[in-house]
């Protein structure tokens, strides 16, 4: 296991966007934890929804008084292919973890743990990669499992190989109250949906000078119409799905471009796959635009592809959560964005986007949204009030700070 460093960050950058009052609530909240001692941990330091919040979180808790880590699981090839399994199977997925997987995912955890000791007043453990850490570690804080998955629907193979761990956390936190499995026995329950970081590279204000120097190294008309997704290549994401919408979409708007943007995550060795299979299903099209961080699209580069888009496209099948919607709203884009859980705690159909359930209906929608640059205007500002309001960094390092002083009251 290693931690890792993060940047310092400072909740005073944050007063002029979340107000007096609240700014002020938060300073109140972790006055009462000032020292208390923190330790995430969770699969990989970079990639994914869940490494984006803790590069924000752990330096805005180190900020406000706590002494907060970071650390990430050491692991094979062949344990992030189980986890990953195991991942698809939570959100409903057809497969079965193997003997030899479950065999791979508790080796690997047992030799994370010798390497662990619990100095912490409160231990976070994020998805179900280190979730036997709990049975595995001598304990001295409250331990708190964080899902960031929707498991409305789980294969059921899968949670009794997790159950006896889940267990015996003192509470799990959740994005949605509905994602809670009613099988699981968790002594409390929070709910705290995920939030973006308005400071951070990928979601601040961006400088015309950065614009200028940054859109001439892509090979994108951005005078015509743009539609993209931000996302890992993964099943659940649908980039295929999208793909497919694209090309209806191209038939009504033949100038119309699509941007399929990603980063490539350590814990998810089925991104490749994807990708590649994304990339047949694109073929020779020179309006397809395949990115990624390998090729030198980091967050800034994101921050200014985000901004000329005309149209987000989240076309997810199962989503936790789903950074890029709130991403997107911030930036005033409006969303077309699949109608499952953490979508729908993001975009009211209608007003900050549209929730879709087919190819044909995001089409139909992006197509309805490029036509109508008044639209698109008035939903991008509802969609980035929505996101001041509800889905900003500052409102869940708000809710951590509430759940610790609940679970282990400072004394």
């Amino acid at each position: 296991m290693e931690e890792v460093h993060v940047t310092e960050k400072r909740l005073s950058d944050y007063r002029a966007i979340i107000g007096g009052p609240a700014f002020a609530e938060i300073l109140a909240l972790a006055s009462r934890l000032k020292g208390k001692r923190v330790a995430h941990v969770n699969a990989t330091p970079y990639g994914g929804g869940v490494a984006e919040l803790l590069h924000s979180l752990v330096p805005l808790q180190r900020d406000v008084g706590l002494d907060a880590h970071w650390f990430v699981l050491s692991g094979s090839n062949a344990f992030f292919t189980a986890t990953k399994t195991m991942h698809n199977a939570l959100q409903g997925s057809d497969v079965v973890l193997s003997a030899d997987m479950q065999a791979t995912y508790r080796h690997f955890n047992e030799l994370n743990a010798s390497s662990f000791e619990d100095e912490y007043d409160y231990v976070v453990i994020h998805d179900p990669q280190p979730a036997p850490l709990v049975n595995l570690c001598k304990r001295r804080g409250a331990w708190i499992w964080r899902c960031h998955l929707d498991l409305t629907s789980p294969n059921p193979s899968v949670l009794p190989i997790l159950a006896p761990h889940l267990e015996a956390y003192d509470a799990a936190v959740f994005s949605a109250r509905e994602y809670v499995p009613p099988t699981i026995r968790f002594p409390r329950v929070y709910v705290n949906p995920p939030a973006i970081d308005p400071t951070s590279p990928k979601n601040r204000h961006v400088y015309r000078e950065e614009r200028e120097t940054i859109l001439p190294r892509f090979d994108v008309d951005f005078d015509r119409p743009v539609i993209s997704q931000v996302g890992r290549f993964d099943p659940w994401k649908d980039p295929l799905g999208v793909i497919d919408a694209y090309r209806l979409v191209k038939k009504k708007i033949p100038k119309v471009q699509l941007l399929l943007v990603a980063s490539m995550a350590r814990d998810d060795p089925e991104g490749w796959m994807w990708f590649e299979r994304s990339a047949r299903h694109a073929g020779e099209d020179p309006d397809i635009h395949f990115m990624t961080d390998l090729r030198g699209v980091g967050a800034l580069e994101v921050n200014v592809l985000q901004r000329e888009t005309d149209v987000s496209i989240a076309k997810s099948l199962r989503e936790g959560f789903g950074l890029i919607v709130s991403e997107s709203l911030w930036k005033s884009v409006p969303v077309v964005g699949g109608d499952v859980g953490g979508i729908r705690l993001q975009v009211k159909d209608g007003r900050h986007g549209y929730l879709v359930s087919s190819v044909k209906e995001a089409a139909d929608r992006t197509v309805q949204l490029l036509r109508d640059p008044a639209r698109r205007k008035s939903m991008g500002r509802a969609g980035r009030e929505r996101v001041r309001r509800h889905f900003l960094i500052t409102r869940y390092l708000r809710e951590y700070l509430r759940i610790f002083a609940e679970l282990k009251p400072p004394g």
